[in-house]
């Protein structure tokens, strides 16, 4: 009787397993990773020669980590606004400059990531390089997170100009000693751009495109990115000297979450 009810135990039990795997396994499958748009490109497949430092694939940026979405340090843009960085790269480059990206499309998971950073009060990592002055109560108010980002609609990057020939940038070090992004030049994160009066992700007034404490060469550069991206229909956002629209945007209403990784655009020339 004994042996008779283990072994009927043994059948239910693998009955239910059996029952189990097979209610489970739709939902066990990975779900692939959404694809691109085929107006989506990569950017270095329309112009190779624009310079890419891609901050938030890595742990320099204000979150101090690599930001959720960025499988590769790749610049995803619609195509006509890698065409129009296309047109603006061969008129600097005459000039003895380079364009150069530090993020481009931002998938809408990049962004909750950094919602959740911003309502996180207690981490305050990179707090005394890229917003000393600013409380971090503040972010949402103050305009510097929100909740959407143009980005994720593929027309919107964020770039600096590099004088030619380009010196790399010194990699950065986890734990080193960190400077406001407002210091000068010489004295906060290297970076081989030009002198555009803050680092990029500053958060603070100074990075208001036209704030009036910015003179000199430092207005002059920024002026020079203004003038030549202006000219091929891409829009400043005036609290962000590094960040421009591409308008008319293909896509002004929807804000994508593929990845930001080459298989997202494979095919797409």
């Amino acid at each position: 009787m004994t042996r008779m009810t283990s072994a009927v135990r043994a059948l239910v039990t693998a009955a239910a397993t059996l029952l189990a795997v097979t209610a489970l396994s739709p939902t066990a499958r990975a779900t692939p990773e959404p694809k691109a748009p085929k107006e989506f490109v990569a950017l270095s497949s329309v112009d190779p020669t624009i310079i890419q430092e891609m901050r938030y694939p890595y742990e320099h940026n204000f979150v101090a980590a690599p930001v959720d979405g960025y499988q590769q340090p790749l610049c995803i843009l619609t195509r006509p606004a890698a065409q129009a960085l296309h047109r603006a790269q061969t008129k600097l480059l005459r000039q003895g400059y380079s364009l150069k990206v530090y993020d481009c499309y931002r998938p809408q998971r990049a962004v909750d990531h950094f919602v959740r950073w911003a309502k996180d009060l207690d981490d305050e990592k990179m707090k005394a390089e890229f917003y000393p002055q600013v409380d971090k109560t503040r972010l949402f108010a103050d305009g510097y997170i929100a909740e959407k980002s143009g980005h994720s609609r593929g027309s919107t990057m964020d770039l600096t100009l590099v004088r030619l020939p380009a010196m790399p940038t010194r990699p950065y070090r986890p734990g080193q000693e960190l400077v406001p992004c407002y210091a000068p030049k010489a004295q906060r994160f290297p970076d081989n751009s030009i002198d555009m009066g803050t680092g990029f992700d500053c958060f603070d007034t100074l990075s208001h495109t036209d704030d009036p404490r910015i003179t000199g060469v430092q207005r002059t550069n920024r002026d020079l990115l203004r003038d030549a991206l202006g000219a091929e229909g891409l829009v400043n956002l005036p609290e962000e000297w590094w960040h421009y629209t591409y308008k008319p945007e293909l896509f002004p209403d929807t804000y994508f979450n593929f990845p930001v990784a080459r298989r997202s655009v494979a095919g797409h020339h």
